[in-house]
């Protein structure tokens, strides 16, 4: 199977590792810091992050976002 889509970093990864990989960085506090969504802040959950982020697009785009910043830093796999 070819990767047909080389340059896109985030080419393979689920939106669920991204957030489970960022969680391993912050805690649901400090990501609510980070980025202000109320997912984050009322009862956090992988489940109901995952059920908001998935339905808003520009929440997903942040998260993505700060996981990009530190790709490099700490490498999902």
């Amino acid at each position: 199977m070819s990767n047909s889509q080389p340059n896109n970093p985030l080419h393979g990864k689920t939106l669920e590792m991204i957030l489970n990989h960022l969680l391993t960085l912050y805690r649901w506090e400090d990501l609510y810091k980070l980025i202000k969504i109320n997912c984050f802040h009322e009862n956090p959950s992988i489940k109901s992050s995952l059920t908001f982020l998935r339905k808003t697009p520009w929440a997903r785009k942040k998260v993505e976002e700060l996981y990009l910043q530190h790709q490099d830093l700490f490498p999902l796999l």
